[in-house]
């Protein structure tokens, strides 16, 4: 069973030192193309004769065919050459890679792990050396900026919706009309869905799930800049209280209190009949639930409004390349509309320019909302050491539910530990 971290699109990693993930950047940039259009990008202009190494954590087989021939492709259109390696253990080859100063020219780069590469002077900004790089979401961009530079170049996205098992709606009596728009719907639909084993909603104990509920309320861990840990708000509170609430009527389980490893799975064996999981589920569901009907609607809005959570990648190149201008050519080439589109029907991922919503929508129409998510969405936390802090939070969660937890003291401890790891960065 994958961890959660691992279900947020595809897992990166590695570091040197302090560092913990992948990174990217580059110093020249490549000659420009229509980047944003559908067949521009990737011109090889700057060099050619190159080789390009490309570390990637993939998601299987799919997802590295999709690469491979995108590399094959911008290798023939160009004069140079791609070799596509994927990481058995990325967090591990990319460490040593660092560590021994001979790092790929690209590899995956996890928001939560960016600043850690940031800091350890890993990446170079080459974010916005690519073709219309503004067109990516802000919140994308937003992701991979530190110091007021752009680093490199989101890959792809997933926000997290809300899922419904069909059948098990249509069974309660429930509607369209019924589709919960904020909190108090979602807990009467939960309550009404309760009930001859089955819990109305089961998510993942994880500050990646009812991080969502804290932003609805109008908290955060951390302030916009970064620079202060506001976690032990009454915005919080008030979230973590309504999940305890609906935890003590029933509503609510996290996985492990109804023998399954996700929400996903327990969506799957009608053991819930909501989770809020990304679209990293699609896939997941046609593979091990095909004959399980369910549809996708955005999260619902809470005290201050609509919000919802975001998990990104970018395309890292290394500070030490030798290879940068050909290196964000590629990069170039790799975040076309038509490439994106392309991979997102190769391995179902959400494209990270704006450019492509239309396409993505038209041709995935049940994986609207996931894209809707992107004009409220929020990413992780990702100060370094904040892992840690993240672990011992999450292991308080699932005490919610039953009572063991205490919301108040939970957000006082979070606000410590992260403070202490914010103040050593």
């Amino acid at each position: 069973m994958k961890s959660v971290r691992t279900r947020r699109i595809v897992a990166v990693a590695g570091a040197a030192a302090v560092l913990v993930t992948a990174a990217a950047c580059g110093s020249s940039g490549p000659s420009k193309s229509t980047g944003s259009s559908s067949s521009g990008g990737g011109t090889g202009g700057a060099t050619s004769g190159v080789t390009l190494q490309v570390l990637i954590g993939s998601s299987g087989d799919a997802e590295t065919n999709a690469v491979v021939a995108a590399g094959n492709a911008w290798a023939a259109k160009t004069g140079n050459k791609v070799v596509v390696t994927p990481a058995k253990d990325l967090t591990q080859q990319l460490t040593q890679s660092l560590a021994g100063g001979t790092p790929p020219d690209i590899f995956y780069v996890d928001a939560s792990k960016f600043q850690s590469l940031v800091k350890g002077n890993a990446l170079a900004d080459v974010g916005s050396k690519i073709t219309d790089s503004a067109d990516m979401y802000p919140n994308l961009q937003q992701a991979f900026t530190a110091n007021g530079q752009y680093y490199c170049v989101p890959k792809d996205f997933s926000t997290l919706a809300l899922e419904i098992n069909s059948d098990l709606w249509t069974k309660a009596g429930l509607t369209d009309a019924d589709v919960p728009t904020t909190w108090d719907q979602l807990e009467t639909v939960a309550k009404k869905l309760t009930g001859n084993g089955v819990t109305g909603l089961v998510m993942s104990d994880t500050l990646d799930r009812i991080g969502a509920f804290m932003r609805q309320a109008g908290g955060s861990v951390v302030s916009t800049d970064g620079k202060t840990v506001t976690a032990d708000s009454p915005q919080n509170l008030a979230a973590l209280q309504y999940l305890q609430k609906l935890g003590k009527e029933g509503a609510l389980k996290f996985p492990k209190q109804v023998d399954a490893g996700w929400g996903g799975e327990a969506l799957g064996k009608g053991k819930a009949a909501m989770t809020i999981e990304g679209n990293w589920i699609v896939g997941s569901m046609q593979k091990d639930y095909p004959n399980v009907h369910y549809k996708v609607v955005p999260l619902p809005a809470g005290p201050a409004g609509k919000a919802t959570l975001s998990f990104t990648n970018c395309w890292g190149v290394a500070q030490k390349s030798s290879h940068q201008a050909a290196a964000v050519d590629f990069i170039d080439y790799l975040t076309t509309v038509d490439q994106q589109m392309s991979f997102a029907k190769a391995f179902g991922v959400m494209p990270s320019r704006q450019a492509a919503k239309s396409q993505f929508t038209t041709a995935f129409p049940d994986q609207a909302a996931f894209v809707t998510g992107a004009d409220n969405a929020f990413g992780p936390v990702g100060f370094p050491g904040f892992d840690a802090v993240q672990k011992d939070f999450d292991s308080k969660i699932q005490g919610l539910s039953d009572g063991s937890s205490d919301p108040k003291s939970m957000l006082s401890s979070l606000q410590k530990n992260a403070s202490d790891a914010l103040s050593n960065n």
